[in-house]
């Protein structure tokens, strides 16, 4: 069929045909070896013209590997042949142990294509695609290939899959059949699902201040600050050691001090005193508090009377009651320990600090201070707070240790669905789950306890946010630049690319990429994916529905792979129309 080389540029060389060569078979795509007495170049047919044919160069078949990239050209005088089959299995890959089945390549002589695992799944993925083009069949159809294969125990594994729709609890609620070893778990926070479930529940006491600011949409400094200061104050009035008591009486104390020199008449300041006790009381602060006078008594309420003067009547007694209570040796104490408490206790620490900072009394951050207050109290009343109603007191590493094993059963796959919550509520739990576990990742042996973390339509989560102004850092940024060596793994799943953050695809090794068709994503991958060639691109364009193109670390070289469907399958379908209006 092929006569001689024509041509040679730099990453394409063209090919006359043989004078009697028919090309009635469709040799687009068709993968060829160019060899002569120094080296065997890969190439794959690009373009089929009457007399020759166009091939672009891959790479270098060297002592039984292929090499990606081209640095040796071919000699004019090269001879052309098909690729033989060992050569085939240095492109496709091979069945073995430490490899996966992704699907078969429609045009590598529908060969099954295998993919590293350690080379898929120990780095991070993006599967990007229009929707309806197979993506979450696809994403299906690859984890049950790895509990399904027979060489291949992947019974320590840890598949973290954060969704909207529950779409794939039908695609792995059945993983046990495999092997009664797997195990899938589902979390929801739809307490009407109609798949067995848990309501989703998270310790509150294991939140930081920049999981609490993600939660009430914190974006100023001075929130920050006063956040900072309620996390403090809620574990100290949730303390109950003799020390701690001490500590709370110096800062209700000290409080009360502040607010009595305050410039405040006396009824303001009579209120704000009480509405201390609201927020925290202990047995020497409250208002039935007995208050030792020479030769008499009195409650603590009834030293805030306001006589004639608008003074309180008994203001000595007060104020050498109050002081006797300030220990200033007590300033830098911290908690022995954390203890369990909900949003409530943490709303009377948002009130306590707001009242002994003067935050209220202060125009300059009064709007910030009444801003969070407003926003907190939402979450107590709301519905989302029984999220936080979590039954017992746990550290991070009992929790994540109770997430992935219970009753004795180690879950491969938790599987935590965010519907029937806002955007924003939903994004902030995925980004305080996430911080969670690499956390724990970092603190334990390095890489002893991968975790990999697949988030469906991710440009709810992972955008371009202003954590990294506000706190530093973005957790899915650090994650991506970081997490790789700590066992952290992500895996993007979006339709829209362009709205995902630079710095996390940026990270990424590798790319299963179904048909994509906006400009503006596939000119952002373009520009965003390294080593991406216009040929992958155009490549992308004509996939059919369940076809892919997949490149990266993990793959010899970009290739088109049609995966089976999954079995079973995720809901994930459109709906059906037409059944719908004509059903009675």
């Amino acid at each position: 069929m092929f006569k001689n080389i024509l041509y040679v540029g730099d990453v394409d060389v063209e090919i006359a045909l043989l004078e009697d060569a028919s090309i009635n078979t469709d040799i687009m795509n068709m993968p060829i070896v160019l060899v002569d007495s120094e080296k065997a170049i890969l190439a794959e047919i690009k373009e089929m013209n009457p007399k020759s044919v166009k091939a672009k160069m891959l790479g270098e078949l060297v002592d039984g590997k292929f090499i990606g990239g081209i640095l040796r050209k071919p000699n004019l005088t090269a001879t052309i042949r098909s690729l033989t089959p060992d050569e085939l299995r240095y492109i496709v890959g091979e069945a073995n142990k430490g490899n996966l089945l992704l699907g078969i390549s429609p045009f590598y002589n529908k060969q099954n294509v295998y993919v590293e695992l350690n080379e898929l799944f120990s780095k991070h993925l993006c599967v990007f695609g229009n929707t309806g083009s197979g993506k979450s069949c696809g994403v299906s159809r690859i984890i049950q290939n790895i509990f399904t294969n027979k060489d291949f125990v992947p019974y320590k594994s840890n598949f973290l899959i954060f969704d909207s729709s529950s779409e794939y609890y039908t695609a792995f609620s059945s993983i046990n059949s495999i092997n009664p070893n797997y195990n899938y778990r589902f979390i929801t926070t739809n307490n009407k699902s109609p798949y067995p479930h848990e309501i989703l529940s998270i310790p509150l006491w294991l939140l930081n201040v920049e999981d609490i600011s993600l939660l009430l949409n914190v974006n100023t400094y001075t929130q920050i600050s006063i956040l900072e200061k309620t996390l403090k104050l809620v574990k100290i009035f949730a303390e109950s050691s003799d020390k701690a008591i001490e500590y709370q009486n110096h800062l209700i104390a000290s409080a009360i001090m502040t607010i009595l020199y305050s410039n405040q008449g006396s009824a303001s300041k009579r209120d704000e005193i009480f509405s201390l006790f609201n927020t925290c009381q202990t047995e020497a602060f409250n208002l039935n508090a007995t208050v030792q006078g020479i030769g008499y008594t009195r409650r603590l309420q009834e030293c805030f009377l306001i006589d004639n003067s608008d003074n309180f009547s008994e203001r000595v007694l007060l104020t050498e009651y109050v002081n006797k209570y300030i220990r200033p040796d007590l300033n830098q104490y911290e908690p022995e320990k954390v203890e369990k408490y909900g949003l409530v206790e943490l709303e009377k620490a948002l009130n306590f600090a707001l009242i002994s900072e003067g935050w209220l009394r202060n125009k300059n951050v009064y709007a910030d201070a009444i801003t969070l207050k407003v926003k907190l109290h939402e979450l107590v009343i709301g519905p989302n707070s029984k999220f936080f109603n979590y039954s017992e007191f746990v550290t991070l590493d009992q929790f994540i240790s109770k997430l992935i094993v219970k009753n004795n059963k180690k879950y491969q796959i938790i599987n935590i669905n965010l519907e029937d919550v806002d955007d924003s509520f939903a994004k902030a739990i995925v980004k305080v789950m996430s911080r969670m576990v690499f956390d724990l990742s970092k603190r334990i042996e390095r890489g002893s306890l991968p975790f990999n973390i697949i988030l469906e339509e991710a440009h709810r989560y992972v955008q371009r946010d202003s954590d990294t102004q506000l706190f530093g850092y973005n957790i899915f940024d650090r994650i991506a630049k970081e997490g790789r060596k700590y066992g952290v793994l992500l895996s993007l799943i979006s339709q829209r690319p362009v709205e995902l953050s630079d710095t996390v695809i940026s990270q990424c090794s590798n790319f299963i990429i179904f048909k994509m068709s906006h400009p503006r994503d596939i000119e952002y991958i373009t520009k965003m994916i390294p080593n991406i060639t216009d040929d992958t691109i155009e490549k992308q364009k004509a996939l059919q529905v369940g076809n892919c193109l997949a490149f990266g670390s993990g793959f010899r070289i970009p290739i088109i792979v049609r995966l089976d469907m999954p079995n079973p399958m995720p809901q994930s379908n459109s709906c059906d129309v037409v059944e719908k209006w004509t059903s009675r």
